[in-house]
């Protein structure tokens, strides 16, 4: 569990994260999500520490990573994982070596053995005997399935994923989706993604915060979010006419109102049911 309070952050005049509180839960998708400009990346790096909040706290499994020194920190830092937007692998690497990257940095194991865990995480992202490929070789969806790989190489216990489905067609984004989620619920870890993609959101958004310029708008879950009146969340969320009018459709169906395509067409159609 990673709890924040209070947290405020400021880039000279301009206020980016203003009174921001909550809970990201252990073996939970936890999202942030928000416009461009809302604070969320500012908000995800404060949580790691690559920024430093102006006040207010964050605290680990009930460890106050704020009051930690920077011993303490780069201990704790070992358990955590971070998946970056663009997967952040190293050209002149193998996918073996990019892999191993943290294991190098981290750990005194035989190479034997970290290679036995490199084996073991690309098999546990469905990449296989990919070892010497280097990542000019690979797809967008493969290079992200890397990434998770790298990330959870150390067996971490918080895995940080920041907009994890950039660039991908919408099939990949739903495979990259599910295999964070797997992940998620079999390591038992706290994951927090940072997102703008609405069908990672309604897919798994299990514990999701809504940030509108830089303050806690809103926060629930993906069931949440159809029945929420919150206007701001909606048009964020159901943009166009054709999703409000999805969310007008799961609504009803959630209420039994809609009892069967003829009711289904009418809606689609903007006809009013009988």
């Amino acid at each position: 569990m990673i709890e924040f309070k209070n947290i405020k952050k400021s880039f000279g005049d301009k206020v980016v994260l203003d009174d921001v509180s909550h809970i990201m839960e252990t073996g939970k998708a936890n999202l942030i999500i928000g416009q461009s400009g809302s604070g969320k990346t500012v908000l995800q790096k404060c949580l790691v520490g690559l920024f430093e909040p102006n006040s207010g706290e964050i605290i680990y499994d009930g460890h106050s990573f704020t009051d930690m020194n920077v011993d303490e920190r780069k201990e704790l830092r070992q358990q955590i994982g971070m998946l970056f937007q663009g997967s952040a692998l190293f050209d002149s690497m193998t996918v073996e070596q990019n892999i191993m990257f943290p294991l190098d940095m981290f750990t005194t194991k035989t190479f034997s053995e970290k290679l036995k865990r490199v084996n073991e995480v690309l098999e546990r992202v469905n990449l296989e005997d990919i070892n010497k490929k280097f990542p000019a070789e690979l797809s967008g969806g493969m290079k992200k399935r890397v990434g998770i790989a790298r990330a959870v190489v150390l067996n971490p216990r918080y895995l940080f994923c920041d907009e994890p489905n950039s660039g991908l067609d919408p099939q990949t984004s739903m495979v990259i989706d599910k295999l964070i989620l797997d992940i998620t619920r079999e390591f038992n870890t706290t994951t927090v993604i940072n997102t703008h993609d609405m069908n990672s959101v309604m897919e798994m958004g299990e514990n999701i915060i809504y940030l509108y310029e830089g303050k806690k708008e809103w926060t629930g879950n993906k069931k949440d979010i159809i029945f929420s009146d919150n206007k701001l969340l909606n048009e964020f969320i159901f943009a166009s006419e054709f999703l409000q009018d999805a969310k007008d459709m799961r609504m009803l169906e959630a209420r039994g109102k809609i009892s069967d395509d003829r009711d289904m067409g009418k809606m689609l159609k903007g006809d009013k049911l009988d």
